[in-house]
């Protein structure tokens, strides 16, 4: 499979994790069955596209990759739809998440690229 494909089925992984805990909000804890049936979906794929780019990538960078962009971008839905104001240090911790992956895939030898 090539590294397009990979970085694609983990960007996938990442999305549908990101769609599920949106949903998750939704479902009220687990009380409303349309956003818990998305919860359960939206996991269970997005663990089964993990699954395949673990083949490619070791799974300690990939999980970097994955909270990153899971973290800001479930933290920009929740500000933009549930009205959820970050802070400042919420911010700057942000920007030294994507910071630190950014560096692990530009410079570690552990990466495949």
């Amino acid at each position: 499979m090539s590294q397009a494909a990979v970085y694609g089925l983990l960007f996938a992984a990442i999305v549908l994790e990101v769609i599920g805990t949106t949903a998750l909000q939704l479902s009220q804890q687990f009380t409303r069955i349309g956003p818990t049936a998305l919860v359960v979906a939206c996991y269970a794929a997005a663990f089964y596209c993990l699954s395949l780019t673990l083949k490619s990538i070791p799974v300690g960078i990939a999980y970097a990759i994955w909270s990153a962009l899971g973290i800001v971008l479930i933290s920009s839905i929740g500000l933009v739809f549930f009205k959820q104001r970050l802070d400042l240090p919420a911010i700057v911790g942000l920007g030294l998440i994507i910071t630190g992956v950014l560096i692990v895939n530009l410079f570690s030898k552990s990466v495949s690229h």
